[in-house]
């Protein structure tokens, strides 16, 4: 199959309206794998944006420690390629 059939696929939009596991990110105005995808972001950067999305209604301050996690591997990450 070609990247252009794949473009043409009739596939349902159905996932951001099954969410697994919560409804912390359903009330969003965006859903943050809608942002990093349209934003082209890595893993890296996608797990920033999730957790600091959905600390206050899920895993509160330790959804910020992971942010921070995520976002100091980031930072190693860009410092080795300059």
């Amino acid at each position: 199959m070609t990247l252009e059939q794949l473009r043409n696929m009739d596939i349902p939009r159905i996932a951001n309206a099954n969410q697994v596991g919560g409804d912390h990110y359903k009330n969003k105005a965006i859903q943050p794998w809608d942002y990093i995808a349209s934003n082209n972001l890595g893993y890296l950067e996608g797990c920033v944006i999730k957790y600091v999305s959905r600390y206050k209604e899920k895993g509160g301050i330790q959804d910020l420690q992971k942010a921070a996690h995520y976002l100091q591997k980031l930072m190693e990450v860009e410092s080795e390629r300059l």
